[in-house]
């Protein structure tokens, strides 16, 4: 299973939550389900705004990066949350260094359209390779757009 801690922090400093995981079978619902309970304690404990909405495509990145880092890395999983700045920071740690790649629009195609799903629904997303492994950032608005707004898609 995995650990989690809320790192205490100033008042101008983001707010944070770091998990291992340990790569297993249910790692994706574990990390799921943290990731939904961080995003309300922050809403509840800090008065931070989440919308609802912010919380579910949340849950859907984090299930997207986890199931590919549990697919195509053995071994643990880092789940690091950050809020700064009006946006959710879902940071996947894992041991693969091959940086995944979004491949071109295919209706045709069965599955690996997740990379695809995370670029569509977030603000901004980087892949970058650490000393070991690799590290994938995407980072979501915590409310929705007003009425008539066009997301942005810059990363």
């Amino acid at each position: 299973m995995g650990e989690s801690s809320m790192t205490p922090h100033a008042s101008d400093a983001p707010l944070g939550a770091v998990v291992a995981l340990d790569g297993q079978g249910a790692c994706i619902a574990e990390a799921r389900h943290l990731a939904a309970g961080f995003l309300t304690r922050v809403r509840a404990e800090h008065a931070v705004a989440v919308s609802q909405r912010a919380v579910e495509l949340t849950q859907l990145v984090v299930s997207e990066l986890v199931t590919n880092a549990q697919k195509y890395a053995a071994g643990p999983i880092l789940l690091d949350l950050r809020i700064a700045d009006g946006l959710v920071e879902v940071q996947v740690w894992d041991s693969d260094p091959v940086l995944p790649v979004a491949r071109a629009a295919d209706a045709g195609r069965v599955g690996q359209h997740g990379l695809e799903i995370v670029m569509a629904v977030c603000e901004g997303f980087e892949a970058m390779r650490e000393p070991v492994g690799k590290r994938l950032t995407a980072r979501l608005a915590l409310h929705d757009s007003p009425p008539g707004a066009v997301p942005s898609n810059s990363g």
